[in-house]
């Protein structure tokens, strides 16, 4: 097994080896025993598969409102480039 088929195979199996076949578990067992590359794919998976599993982060209750709230309070004037232009008086000459 070479490293491109084992991180194939976490992508498919999952980061756990004791489920997978003995024959695919075997040799990437070897392959872990020799390579720095193979083990870092591996940690990566198991990384990932943690911070998947873990409880999602909710806001603050009443943050939304809070925000909303503050949002109306804020006036804020449109930049000069944004003001309508008013046109000349074309009677007076400039």
């Amino acid at each position: 097994m070479d490293v491109r088929e084992f991180e194939d195979l976490i992508d498919r199996l999952g980061e756990d080896l004791s489920g997978w076949p003995e024959a695919q578990r075997q040799a990437a067992v070897e392959l872990l025993a020799s390579s720095p590359e193979a083990n870092a794919l591996l940690e990566e998976a198991r990384t990932l598969r943690q911070a998947l599993s873990a409880p999602p982060v909710r806001a603050p209750a009443g943050l939304a409102d809070r925000i909303v709230a503050a949002a109306g309070r804020t006036k804020t004037a449109a930049p000069a480039e944004e003001q309508p232009v008013q046109a000349a008086d074309a009677s007076h000459p400039g």
